[in-house]
């Protein structure tokens, strides 16, 4: 999160703070699939020593959601057409899944594939490398 983007966050009571980053193949937006579900890879996720107590009690088989910060986003975005396709009508971005968002908060449902030390491999993920991760949430079924 850029500096100005956490003094802004900061003025009004919300403050995020990662608690690790996703280390991928994938390493552009232009290589990502648009869904984790549409061939995106396994990927790493390195946990900040600070954080690193928080993943007890998760292993390999569980279902979580890896929330992220979507850093490469453009925040002044509020309408597109789905999926990048003009043939679709204009949409409101809350409507959609667009990385590009006012907020680019990204919820990837995936599976825990091992536990080492502090990493976790998951998958299958579309984040690219170095994206933020915000938070672990497990899936309630």
């Amino acid at each position: 999160m850029s500096t100005g983007a956490m003094e802004e966050a900061a003025s009004v009571g919300a403050e995020l703070r990662p608690v690790g980053l996703i280390r991928s193949v994938l390493k552009s937006r232009g290589e990502a699939p648009r869904q984790g579900s549409e061939g995106a890879p396994d990927a790493w996720i390195e946990v900040h020593p600070w954080a690193a107590a928080a993943l007890m009690g998760l292993a390999a088989g569980d279902e979580i959601i890896v929330i992220t910060w979507l850093h490469e986003a453009c925040r002044d975005v509020l309408q597109v057409h789905p999926r990048s396709d003009p043939s679709n009508p204009l949409t409101g971005v809350f409507a959609t899944r667009s990385p590009d968002r006012p907020n680019p908060i990204g919820l990837h449902p995936v599976f825990v594939r091992a536990v080492e030390g502090s990493r976790l491999r998951v998958g299958p993920i579309e984040a690219i490398d170095g994206t933020p991760v915000v938070d672990l949430k497990p899936v309630w079924k």
